[in-house]
């Protein structure tokens, strides 16, 4: 949590209602972090490049802009491209989640939503963005290797048939930890907890949506990742 750490770590918050822009920043601000906010695309942009917060919740609907522009965006400048973005919307298809997380958001919460879970995801983001520079559990060899697919766990970069793809944070995250599991059972609980760090009972979509759009990114590898009917997925090379 935010207030075991060194110094509070900053959170922006861009959200175009009022009400719901401070209760946001009250409670993130109850909760240990130093929050800036703004009402607008553009303000919140040039925040964003000023201060440059590892954490950022991002309204999906803005007067002047969308939240998957501002996603867009973040992610092709190198000053600010690795600014954790948890999206917040009141579109609850998965369509629409899934074109949050194609222009690289990390994690997902749609309105109307709990502030304490809210909250939680905030201090789970908080926590990666100050362990971020920390090198992969040394358990881990360099290279892990598969048919068409190979990833360097020093370097945190994937390929997929000698092509390099980019991933967010959580997909690799995801990635890295089902493939470190191969031929074991992960439950949605299990990922939850040690991909999100969020309890494993919470009800949410995040891992089946997360497991989908990575999936199209590995292309021919796909088929390494497999769906155990109603209890999780499966890493396996052997199945593919």
């Amino acid at each position: 949590m935010a207030e075991n750490m060194d110094a509070p770590v900053q959170v922006l918050v861009i959200e175009d209602e009022d009400d719901i822009r401070n209760l946001v920043v009250m409670n993130l601000r109850r909760a240990g972090f130093d929050v800036i906010s703004a009402g607008n695309g553009t303000d919140g942009l040039g925040l964003l490049r000023t201060h440059r917060p590892p954490v950022l919740c991002l309204d999906l609907m803005l007067p002047d802009m969308s939240g998957q522009e501002i996603c867009a965006i973040v992610r092709q400048e190198p000053d600010i491209k690795n600014t954790f973005v948890i999206m917040v919307t009141a579109m609850t298809e998965e369509e629409d989640r899934i074109a949050g997380f194609e222009v690289g958001a990390d994690d997902y919460v749609t309105k109307p939503f709990s502030v304490k879970e809210l909250v939680l995801r905030v201090q789970v983001a908080a926590r990666r963005a100050v362990a971020q520079a920390q090198a992969t559990a040394p358990s881990l060899p360099e290279k892990l290797s598969y048919p068409d697919l190979e990833i360097d766990t020093r370097a945190h970069r994937v390929w997929v048939s000698e092509d390099e793809i980019e991933l967010t944070a959580t997909e690799y995250k995801l990635l890295l930890h089902l493939a470190s599991s191969e031929g074991k059972l992960c439950s949605r609980g299990e990922l939850l907890q040690e991909v999100w760090e969020l309890p494993p009972t919470l009800n949410t979509r995040t891992v089946d949506t997360h497991v989908k759009r990575l999936r199209q990114k590995l292309r021919a590898a796909a088929d390494l990742v497999h769906t155990v009917r109603g209890a999780g997925y499966r890493f396996s090379a052997e199945d593919a």
